[in-house]
């Protein structure tokens, strides 16, 4: 009787190849996609996917002032900033933030999904988000992610 033996293979950053993906956040729900830019970045749609290892895509967000909050989150959900100075914490509702900052909600989301050590740090900055239609990583020939 043989023994089988069957190796897992490990990516690196030699053998990792980095995509580019557009998506389009018109009438997207925030948490849903941004759970799947997430999954991207990491590189978890991939068969060789390695935790410690940088395996993930490039992600473009186009039209982030175009995603919608289910239920009562637009009124409801704050966004809370503190400079760490007495009386420097900052409250602003969703709605407001998707007004005036629409970028930053969608950010927000996707780091809060990520990793909190060096390799989150890294894949956070892999993610481009544009409140228009339109990117300028057009050289790069992205492709569109459907979910």
């Amino acid at each position: 009787m043989s023994k089988l033996h069957f190796t897992t293979k490990h990516a690196n950053a030699a053998t990792v190849k980095h995509n580019w993906y557009v998506v389009d956040g018109t009438n997207q729900t925030v948490g849903r996609m941004c759970a799947k830019i997430a999954a991207v970045l990491r590189g978890k749609n991939k068969a060789y996917y390695t935790p410690h290892v940088d395996c993930g895509d490039y992600v473009i967000v186009i039209n982030a002032e175009k995603v919608v909050f289910t239920g009562n989150k637009l009124e409801d959900k704050t966004y809370i900033n503190y400079s760490g100075f007495p009386g420097g914490k900052k409250e602003e509702s969703a709605q407001d933030l998707l007004r005036r900052r629409p970028e930053v909600v969608i950010e927000r989301a996707v780091k809060g999904m990520l990793p909190k050590n060096r390799l989150g740090r890294k894949l956070v900055k892999k993610l481009f988000v544009y409140a228009g239609g339109t990117h300028v990583h057009s050289a790069q020939q992205p492709k569109e992610l459907k979910f």
